[in-house]
């Protein structure tokens, strides 16, 4: 099977469409049997194209982003456990909670995560209070 970039003449739409091979488009081309979609011409055409090649050396890095990625989910998932266990979630009242951790002398430092807007973020460390934003990975099932 090939994949090419097809052109109308006519109204310059570009369309993609599979062939058994080369030959097999020279075929259809020959009996008119290529038309386009948008304006029924008959004046389609290949456009330049560039090959997609697959060698070694691109499943190899392919094989490598992959191993990064996994690496790298399960750092954060690793992180998020520490969270989860360690600090009390507060949901989307963030920003009111840090607020009342930083502002109320008598309460003891606690650890809080939750949601907050791009917005509260920055209200907060205008406030002087320190905030972390990490990446978040749901759990799924899949």
């Amino acid at each position: 099977m090939i994949k090419y970039k097809l052109v109308c003449k006519d109204c310059n739409t570009i369309f993609d469409s599979w062939f058994a091979s080369s030959n097999e488009y020279e075929k259809l081309k020959k009996r008119k049997f290529l038309n386009c979609h948008s304006c029924n011409s008959l004046k389609v055409e290949k456009t330049l194209m560039a090959p997609q090649l697959i060698n070694s050396k691109t499943k190899s890095e392919t094989k490598l982003n992959t191993a990064k990625y996994q690496k790298i989910k399960k750092t954060i998932k690793n992180y998020q456990k520490f969270i989860k266990d360690n600090f009390k979630y507060v949901g989307d009242n963030f920003a009111y909670e840090a607020r009342s951790i930083h502002y109320k002398k008598k309460n003891k430092y606690k650890g809080i995560y939750g949601s907050a807007s791009t917005q509260d973020l920055k209200e907060l460390k205008d406030e002087g209070i320190d905030t972390q934003m990490i990446p978040w990975i749901e759990d799924k099932e899949n």
